[in-house]
């Protein structure tokens, strides 16, 4: 049953986020410029779910009398929750500082005046993260030239996929995101060199 009012609650929030300018950004606040997608969102839930159940695990052993296995079991489940939110937060991220590329392990920031091209290209991406590769565009983020960090393929550091978490069953969302994306980097240009 389509459900009008929750679509056009999403499609206000899709807009309020590409409307989103620099000159709205005065204080370092960092946004994510799409929302993540249905995979990203169902694995953090099922990771959330399986903490639950570590956590009430813990607790019948600590009142078995077990207490050092209960902690240990206790602090798989926080790390099970840690890495929910980790899987939550991942993506590219966006302020008036510059571009924020958050994995699962590793954040990257970026200052704008280091942000080289931003290009969407199509070519082999990896199929949510996994080994196996398929055709489809990237947004790929290449070093400034001219810079020490100038490097043949090394460097060429790839944002977003159309086949990842966010974005493996929305096509327009995957342009849209690249697009607003984009728009900060050549909005922000002048104002991080002067």
């Amino acid at each position: 049953m389509p459900l009008p009012f929750v679509t056009a609650d999403r499609e206000d929030r899709i807009e309020a986020a590409q409307s989103v300018t620099l000159a709205e950004a005065d204080r370092e606040v960092w946004r994510r410029p799409y929302s993540p997608g249905p995979c990203r969102v169902a694995g953090g839930a099922l990771l959330l779910l399986l903490a639950s159940f570590v956590l009430f695990s813990a607790l019948v052993v600590v009142l078995a009398g077990a207490l050092p296995s209960g902690v240990l079991c206790a602090g798989c489940g926080v790390l099970v929750i840690v890495l929910a939110v980790r899987l939550l937060r991942a993506g590219v991220w966006v302020s008036s500082y510059g571009l924020r590329h958050a994995g699962l392990l590793r954040t990257t920031t970026l200052r704008w005046t280091e942000v080289g091209t931003l290009r969407t290209v199509q070519q082999p991406v990896r199929w949510l993260g996994l080994p196996r590769t398929v055709q489809g565009e990237a947004l790929m983020l290449l070093p400034p030239r001219g810079s020490a960090d100038t490097r043949a393929e090394g460097d060429r550091r790839i944002l977003l996929t159309d086949h990842n978490a966010d974005f493996l069953t929305r096509r327009g969302g995957f342009v849209r995101a690249a697009d607003v994306i984009e728009g900060w980097a050549a909005e922000s240009r002048p104002v991080a060199a002067g």
